[in-house]
């Protein structure tokens, strides 16, 4: 006879998920470590009650905006490998497609997370209830449904008795290298309530295996044919590699090989700044070394990348005529893109392999090809060392002397964590990589907003490390609200503050293209429209201070280094908030070393975009699509 405990959907579903474990090389992982959650009246009587009911067996973090909940819990699934994540609640209508955002940005970089809002009732006592989508053609569909196109994997659940197969292929999702992202539980506010008698299995600990698949033996054998008949090969580390905990594999492969390594912004840190191999990021915000190097390489060998247009700058980066692709990766579908021989497998177990294949055959690129690079690598080290430098201690910085100067006081331990504006193109070209989880930039979707609750996702994840939420004013006016739950659970992120007046980013692409950074600064209308005023009289310090953080402000270089130094000693949530300096006069980071593909008007009639035009065709013009 089958032994049943009667337990609300809402209970029951808590108690499977404190159940649940991933495994890799020998090493268990609890998979959701905690859940997040916003009450409203679609959870708070369900999920809510079952959260307090079940507080010893799974901890609960209160957020301030559904989307930055979403965002911590990614933080935490990155810092942990994809082997651990959070669980999200809200109440059905604007808490649950404030989900939305969070979901795509999940996905979109394969990294699990568990979304469990609530819905309007699967029993229809009164229509429409609410917060209810009316939706005259479909009696089924509520807002969630906008969750199905950014999710993995989508349910609703109208019956206590369809939560067990769902929570299963739930969890399936969210454990698997290839499939794993945002995968939702639709929960009806009625149905969380309701009563089931439970089997004593469902609640029984399960251990999901995270699997480490070998190359095919007829795939390995062609790439290391094709490894070998190269003359100039390169590798783009992606963030698989980091997935993977491939680092140690690829460095052996490097050093075995000779063969230089790029980095996507995911892959960063693959190697070691300082190992002989280790040429940069590539693409458009990479290094010129590893730009150069892929413009006449003759084999890619793509590790774990997705190959984005920012890797690929927008298809014009590769030009070497007879070049070839080399994908390993263990999705498929990333194994077969640019005309590529896959290599379908596991980071690590495809690197190890091809390492000891070539080892058999003493391969090792040309010594005058490993000189070339070498030379360029110190070449750009100068560059770098040279945008870090302030030759004035008492002025203003700039922002790449701001990056110099938090280079200058971490160390290997220190995480910075980054997501969009300005900055991640400055740290991709600049930032020295000290350790494999040291660099920590969200690029599949750059959403601005993503660092400060990813900061604290991360803390969670590792305590005892210094994590760093790299921010623009921009990014800061989008997302602060997480700064209150840091400041109430005492957790010690370091916020830098960058305050440049405006959309940075945006700003100079719009001059780069003709737009004359028209609708991109921070400032009061002029006569004619346009935000050419003073600049707005916003004090985001205070506004951080009134949040509960402690600021420290820096008006100069000096006063920068001292303030980040007391930053990273402190024990409480603390910002550093520094203005740059912007104006044309002043040295900033290199130029972009390859394009990117961004439309310009076809039919412009201002000078600065007909200008632009002329040179976006030129630019198109060495386009290539790789078969």
């Amino acid at each position: 006879m089958t032994t049943t405990t009667r337990l609300t959907v809402a209970q029951a579903l808590v108690r499977f998920l404190a159940a649940q474990y991933t495994e890799r090389d020998g090493v268990r992982h609890r998979l959701i470590g905690a859940t997040w959650g916003i009450f409203g009246h679609g959870n708070v009587a369900g999920l809510g009650q079952a959260l307090v009911e079940h507080a010893e067996v799974m901890p609960y973090h209160q957020g301030r905006n559904e989307q930055s909940m979403v965002h911590a819990a990614v933080g935490y699934a990155r810092q942990s490998n994809r082997l651990s994540t959070h669980a999200v609640t809200t109440s059905i209508g604007p808490g649950a497609t404030n989900l939305v955002t969070g979901a795509a940005l999940a996905t979109i970089n394969h990294l699990p997370v568990l979304l469990l809002p609530g819905d309007t009732f699967a029993t229809r006592p009164a229509d429409p209830v609410l917060q209810q989508l009316e939706v005259p053609y479909a009696g089924d569909l509520s807002v969630n449904d906008c969750l199905r196109p950014v999710s993995k994997y989508f349910d609703r659940i109208t019956r206590p008795e369809a939560l067990i197969p769902a929570a299963l292929q739930a969890v399936r999702v969210l454990s698997d290298p290839v499939e794993t992202g945002a995968v939702t539980l639709a929960l009806p506010q009625d149905v969380q309530a309701e009563a089931y008698d439970w089997p004593e299995e469902f609640f029984a600990e399960r251990v999901w295996t995270v699997r480490r698949p070998g190359a095919d033996p007829t795939e390995l054998a062609e790439a290391v044919t094709a490894i070998r008949a190269a003359r100039r090969p390169l590798v783009v580390a992606g963030g698989g590699v980091h997935h993977s905990r491939a680092e140690e594999a690829l460095a052996e492969f490097a050093s075995v090989t000779g063969i230089p390594v790029a980095s996507t912004q995911a892959g960063k840190g693959s190697l070691r700044h300082d190992h002989p191999q280790d040429v940069g990021g590539i693409g458009h915000t990479g290094t010129a070394t590893a730009d150069e190097l892929a413009r006449t390489a003759d084999l890619v060998i793509g590790v774990g990348t997705r190959y984005t247009d920012f890797t690929t700058a927008s298809g014009t980066l590769f030009q070497e005529p007879g070049v070839r692709f080399l994908n390993l990766n263990i999705a498929p579908y990333d194994g077969h893109k640019l005309g590529g021989l896959p290599l379908v497998a596991d980071a690590r177990s495809g690197l190890m392999e091809l390492t000891e294949a070539l080892q058999m055959h003493d391969h090792r690129v040309a010594a005058t090809y490993a000189a070339g690079y070498a030379e360029g690598k110190e070449l750009w080290e100068q560059r770098v060392d040279a945008c870090f430098e302030a030759a004035e201690p008492d002025v203003r910085p700039t922002q790449p002397q701001v990056i110099g100067a938090l280079d200058a006081i971490v160390d290997e331990t220190d995480v910075i964590i980054n997501a969009a504006g300005s900055l991640p193109g400055d740290l991709h070209k600049l930032w020295r990589a000290r350790s494999s989880d040291q660099y920590h930039l969200e690029y599949g979707y750059s959403c601005m907003g993503y660092e400060i609750p990813a900061a604290i996702g991360v803390k969670l994840a590792a305590p005892e490390r210094n994590v760093w939420a790299l921010v623009g004013d921009g990014t800061y006016l989008m997302m602060p609200t997480e700064i209150v739950t840091a400041v109430q659970e005492g957790i010690a992120v370091k916020m830098l503050l960058v305050q440049n007046h405006g959309y940075a980013s945006i700003g100079g692409l719009s001059e780069s293209v003709g737009g004359e950074r028209y609708g991109t600064a921070y400032r009061f209308p002029a006569a004619d429209g346009t935000y050419t005023g003073a600049p707005l009289p916003v004090d985001l310090a205070a506004n951080a201070a009134s949040l509960g953080m402690r600021v420290l402000r820096a008006k100069t270089v000096r006063d920068l280094r001292a303030a980040l130094a007391e930053a990273r000693a402190a024990d409480t949530p603390t910002c550093v908030y520094v203005e740059t300096e912007t104006t044309d006069t002043v040295s900033g980071a290199p130029e972009a070393q390859a394009w990117w593909d961004v439309p310009v008007a076809e039919t412009a009639t201002r000078p600065s975009a007909v200008k632009a035009r002329e040179l976006y065709e030129r630019h198109v013009s060495a386009r290539r699509r790789h078969l």
